[in-house]
């Protein structure tokens, strides 16, 4: 545990639900934990009790990568863990394929034609799903090389790598439901007899949405609050000029007027106590980085790839390195975008920055 997972509380210890199994985390909310084939190799979904147009059943937040393991697993839960009740409906925190890659499966399994079992989600990223679904967009192929290349990444083994990927979002998420309900910011949904508030959060997704129970003292943070790691914000080729760092940054402030003793559960890592801790720990990790960028473009002009060994001390694969890419590019964004670096192409092609 590293000094900063030391200032947060873990009120369930090391205690983590055995695969195909639920842990209760407060009255009626249920901890799912389904295995990634990443460096992050673990999602956490939770289960909340509930009633819904007269039925008692659950609702599901987040659903993992479409693959055969998380099927079984699911079955596997269905069978066990629900009571004999149904699922009624499913709620997605964003529209990345660990969080939605089995919501159209899980909505068509538990779909009647009396009952539809309806997907919940802002509109943002239920259509960009959709569009990343049926695209290349931001994910891998041409578009994504030229991006990356652009911002300095020029390997040929790494430039041909990324064009191979071009299935990547598909992959996982080889479908959406054809339809949804939306979630808006400040939309009260009242799960179980309790309202949930949709907190929007910017930078990491288009329009991601966490829920926060009051009555229950709980949030579930999606990625906006992780405890052990630092949420990854980019910048991809579908909007190249984005500044997603500093909307994150401005979404972390909507968590800072939570109670201390609110139980977040994250997306990755185990459920803990300490929002306004972890909010503090955010803005220094990032005002620390944008500190390295400034310093380091301060003595020559920087591609974002040239900024990789400053940001990130540690080897990275194909697929950290393209993440990594993206977290680059937005903090120089940030900064650019301040006023604080300007930003030019060189003969090569390949943007660099330096001081403005």
């Amino acid at each position: 545990m590293n000094l900063q997972e030391r200032e947060l509380a873990y009120p369930f210890g090391d205690s983590l639900p055995a695969p195909g199994t639920t842990l209760e985390v407060a009255p009626g909310v249920r901890w799912i934990r389904m295995a990634l084939p990443f460096a992050l190799d673990h999602i956490n979904l939770w289960l909340l009790r509930d009633r819904l147009d007269g039925r008692d059943g659950w609702t599901v937040v987040d659903c993992c990568i479409d693959r055969p393991e998380a099927r079984a697993q699911w079955e596997q839960v269905f069978a066990t863990q629900l009571d004999g009740l149904p699922v009624l409906r499913v709620v997605v925190t964003h529209m990345h394929p660990d969080h939605i890659g089995l919501a159209h499966w899980l909505c068509e399994r538990w779909s009647t034609p009396q009952h539809p079992c309806r997907l919940w989600i802002s509109a943002t990223d239920y259509n960009a799903a959709r569009l990343a679904s049926q695209s290349t967009t931001g994910f891998g192929g041409e578009s994504a090389a030229r991006f990356f290349a652009a911002h300095g990444l020029l390997d040929p083994e790494a430039q041909e790598k990324i064009r191979g990927r071009a299935g990547y979002y598909p992959g996982m998420v080889p479908a959406v439901p054809a339809s949804f309900r939306r979630l808006l910011d400040g939309m009260q949904v009242h799960i179980g007899g309790h309202a949930w508030t949709c907190i929007a959060g910017h930078g990491h997704a288009p329009e991601h949405m966490a829920l926060w129970c009051e009555a229950l003292g709980v949030l579930v943070s999606g990625d906006m609050l992780l405890p052990r790691i630092s949420t990854n914000i980019s910048v991809h080729d579908l909007e190249p000029e984005a500044d997603p760092l500093t909307l994150f940054l401005a979404s972390l402030e909507r968590y800072a007027h939570l109670p201390e003793d609110t139980l977040v559960l994250p997306s990755h890592g185990k459920p803990f106590t300490g929002a306004q801790r972890r909010v503090a720990q955010l803005h220094a990790h990032h005002r620390d980085r944008l500190d390295d960028v400034m310093a380091a473009c301060a003595q020559q002009p920087c591609s974002a790839a040239d900024l990789l060994p400053v940001l990130f001390k540690r080897p990275l694969d194909l697929h950290q390195t393209t993440f990594a890419m993206g977290e680059s590019v937005a903090h120089l964004h940030a900064l650019w975008h301040a006023g604080r670096l300007q930003r030019h192409a060189g003969a090569d092609g390949v943007l660099r920055f330096g001081p403005a």
